[in-house]
């Protein structure tokens, strides 16, 4: 299938599209090792996270990745910590949530799709009633691909927290509904939360420099491998393991 113009008016033909789009996996790999050589996290891990996420991925249980967003360098400093980490067996079994204006500019497209991007239409761009419909979409196909074995990787926050860095900030109900909708599939996902800091900074609006995105600090949670029933109760307990792990990347600076 031609990929198809990722822009509101076409948000049906679009997710026909990401329903299935696979990345070439060898690429995808190379694109990560990249990331990860030219970004070097520090990764730590909550006292038995790692065994517990070798567990679930040596289980192929469908992982829900949860990462808060603090700077438009993100995508690829967390790709780095992918690659550097517990998670480099998914990689290009992953999707990647992203706003969609990422998918406008070609070149930037391709390396977005190589991550195995999703596109999202964000209501604080083209208002909330408009892009209802597409967002129930995008729900559905996440909850499609991990239903088939995907995981499913998120910015739960929706936009970069310019407010306070250790503060998990207000999280969209989007994530706990792909999560319930993946179980009524037959999915049984197991929520990874990944804290991300860049270290103190006086102004959080301004971007972290070159050399604060070289040495990110990232932090993994203990895996809930047992989500809650209903999707509120799923996006709370989001939130606070994700609190948690943020705790723990700010502490490991």
């Amino acid at each position: 299938m031609e990929r198809p113009e990722v822009i509101l008016e076409n948000a049906d033909t679009v997710y026909d599209f990401y329903r299935d789009h696979q990345q070439n996996l060898l690429k995808a790999k190379a694109a990560y090792w990249l990331l990860g050589r030219r970004y070097r996290p520090r990764v730590a891990y909550a006292d038995g996270a790692r065994e517990k996420l070798r567990e679930l991925i040596s289980q192929r249980r469908p992982l829900l990745i949860a990462v808060n967003h603090l700077s438009h360098l993100d995508p690829y400093t967390v790709a780095a910590a992918a690659w550097r980490s517990a998670l480099r067996p998914v990689i290009g079994h992953t999707r990647v949530l992203a706003k969609d204006e990422l998918f406008i500019e070609p070149k930037l497209r391709e390396r977005i799709d190589m991550m195995g991007g999703i596109p999202v239409f964000r209501g604080k761009d083209h208002g909330v009633r408009a892009v209802n419909a597409a967002g129930q979409r995008m729900i559905d196909i996440c909850a499609e691909r991990m239903a088939r074995g995907d995981g499913v990787a998120v910015f739960p926050e929706g936009t970069c927290n310019d407010v306070d860095p250790t503060r998990v900030q207000t999280i969209g109900s989007g994530i706990g509904h792909i999560a319930f909708r993946a179980k009524k599939l037959g999915a049984n996902p197991a929520l990874v939360s990944l804290g991300l800091s860049y270290g103190p900074r006086p102004d959080p609006a301004v971007e972290p420099t070159k050399e604060e995105a070289y040495s990110a600090s990232f932090y993994f949670g203990m895996p809930v491998a047992e989500l809650p029933a209903k999707p509120a109760e799923i996006t709370r307990v989001v939130r606070d393991e994700l609190q948690d792990a943020l705790d723990g990347a700010v502490k490991a600076y």
